[in-house]
């Protein structure tokens, strides 16, 4: 077969690729289609938008004074300044530079700054048919001292009728739906020295504000608020809201805070006797704001570290002692309301707390250290079922304590048992209570308690044990300078203790107090379990006790060390976490 030789086929090259054209080119040609007229027209249309632009700018001078001039006249005992405004013809927008406010009263220093105020037309909304706004508020600064409270609780005009919603309908006509701040901050000082509490990093968006009114319990709005905490705390709301409601907004979300530290707070309570030198906070719940009641669950709350005393001065300051009587007075009211329900899940406090008694002479602290709280099932109303409380710790650093107690729905006032075990406590740490209530001190002893209490029906019954062991009370080093009288005294309260020691290994000196008696109160007024256990602890312990403690000494008894506290009480376990509804009404007879 013949071969056949093929001719290879010349290889083809590429036609080269037209260059791209411009994008001015492009134009160009576009308009090389087009019209004289047309070309005309687009040009004027061009022309116009630039003169409106640069119009915008030198309008910026006018719009500027007749902005802040219209704000503060609808602003009441505030003043506010404002450096440029700016509208924007395209989007309809106004922006605000260098916006400032200051309290009439009190205008050093200014109680606010806000760097960029941004309002807009909120544009989704049109295709509902409404026309509403969107404000945005850029690192603005809130800062407020004790002097700005103080003027603004003088003036007559409550804080929402100060015009704060005309002011911002005079920057912008239309109201607000969407609300939002970016990286804000709020600081409070107590007084000048003392550290300010600040919020760092604070961001809300608040949406659908302008909603149609709701029914009751319908909260159509998103709310979510986050911020830092002083240092390295956390806080976080994130939550619905009906801020149409009437008579004021409604509210429901949930709520955490993480790494709050206490001290921070020691300036502000130390004007309710409460000295905080230190412990974290951390706690998980949720409330509810509505029309007509008030909600709070808290699930767990946790406080360790803490070390906190309270200073009792019987003769406080005039202003200081109205605003105890008010927060009390308070207390009592939120304890009390029917539309008003608090409930903690979970509550463990860790750390040493203490009372200061400035109303003895000499003064004393009496404290629990190394303490350990628990708390299961609290309300305000006990309505959920018994509320449980255990207690461990060291009284005076030093006395093994142990403390149970149940607390019931208060249907007739206070419902509580109250058990308490003290053993071993070295009792030189308690000089200074022995020098203000029995008039002597010791250089050795063991003083242990032992009590059992039922308060029910405005009623207290029960007893308390105080054991004293190994007492001396008379020591010729210690008493060098203290005069002949004092000297016998003290060695008579000795000898007699030593006199009347029990004779068993231990050699104890004890006696029993039964107690039965009302709790007290003016007329129909009854107490509460706040203010029935701080009665008790004044009146059986401190003026039981201590005022009686040479006559302690004429009784006898033996020790309890196989007493078990609590064991009369319910059991101390969680309970399910339910939902806390709000409060049932009640039908007023007519």
């Amino acid at each position: 077969m013949a071969h056949v030789w093929r001719v290879p086929k010349p290889e083809r090259v590429p036609e080269p690729t037209p260059p791209k054209r411009r994008l001015w080119h492009f134009f160009v040609g576009a308009l090389g289609g087009l019209s004289r007229w047309a070309i005309w027209t687009l040009a004027t249309i061009a022309v116009l938008l630039l003169l409106v632009w640069v119009a915008s700018y030198a309008m910026d001078s006018p719009l500027t004074r007749y902005m802040q001039r219209t704000v503060n006249q609808r602003l009441k005992g505030y003043t506010a300044s404002l450096e440029r405004a700016h509208f924007n013809p395209f989007n309809l927008s106004v922006t605000l530079h260098g916006v400032g406010l200051v309290q009439d009263a009190h205008p050093d220093p200014a109680i606010a700054r806000f760097p960029e105020v941004w309002a807009d037309l909120e544009w989704s909304s049109l295709l509902h048919g409404r026309v509403v706004a969107k404000f945005e508020f850029t690192e603005p600064v809130l800062y407020v001292d004790r002097n700005h409270l103080e003027q603004e609780a003088k003036d007559p005009t409550p804080v929402k009728e100060h015009g704060w919603q005309e002011a911002l309908e005079a920057v912008y006509p239309f109201k607000m739906n969407l609300f939002r701040v970016r990286n804000g901050r709020i600081t409070y000082v107590e007084r000048r020295g003392t550290r300010p509490l600040e919020l760092k990093g604070l961001t809300i968006e608040a949406h659908n504000i302008r909603n149609v009114r709701s029914p009751d319990r319908e909260y159509p709005s998103s709310v979510m608020v986050q911020t830092g905490v002083f240092d390295h705390g956390r806080a976080g709301l994130d939550g619905r809201a009906d801020f149409m409601a009437e008579p004021h907004p409604t509210f429901k979300g949930d709520a955490t805070l993480d790494q709050i530290v206490l001290d921070y707070f020691a300036p502000i309570l130390e004007r309710y006797h409460v000295i905080v030198r230190k412990g974290v906070l951390a706690a998980v719940g949720s409330v509810e704001y509505g029309r007509d009641f008030q909600t709070v669950h808290l699930k767990t709350l946790a406080v360790t570290g803490l070390s906190a005393d309270y200073d009792y001065r019987p003769a406080a300051p005039k202003p200081e002692q109205a605003v105890a009587e008010a927060t009390t007075e308070k207390a009592a009211e939120v304890s009390n309301a029917p539309d008003t329900m608090l409930r903690a899940d979970d509550i463990r406090v860790t750390g040493t707390l203490g009372l200061i008694n400035h109303g003895a002479t000499p003064p004393y602290r009496a404290f629990f250290s190394n303490i350990d709280v628990s708390v299961k099932n609290f309300s305000n109303h006990f309505s959920e079922g018994p509320a449980t409380a255990r207690m461990t710790g060291k009284f005076m650093d030093s006395g093994r304590t142990q403390v149970a107690a149940t607390f019931r729905p208060e249907n007739k006032g206070p419902d509580f048992d109250l058990d308490v075990r003290i053993d071993d406590t070295d009792m030189t740490t308690m000089n200074d209570m022995l020098r203000a209530y029995g008039k002597f001190d010791v250089v050795r002893g063991l003083f242990s308690l032992y009590t059992e209490l039922k308060v029910k029906n405005q009623m207290v019954d029960g007893y308390i044990k105080p054991l004293f062991r190994d007492l001396k009370a008379f020591d010729k080093r210690q008493d060098v300078e203290k005069s002949l009288f004092r000297k016998l005294y003290e060695k008579l309260v000795g000898g007699v203790s030593k006199l009347l020691e029990n004779r068993t290994p231990r050699r104890e000196v004890a006696t029993k107090t039964t107690l039965h008696g009302e709790l007290g109160g003016v007329g129909p007024t009854k107490v509460s379990t706040g203010q029935a256990l701080a009665n008790l602890i004044r009146n059986a312990f401190f003026r039981a006790i201590l005022p009686g403690f040479d006559a302690e000494l004429r009784g006898g008894g033996r020790g309890e060390s196989g007493r078990q506290v609590g064991k009369n009480q319910p059991p101390h376990v969680d309970r399910p976490a339910l939902d806390v509804a709000p409060p049932a009404k009640t039908e007023s007879k007519r």
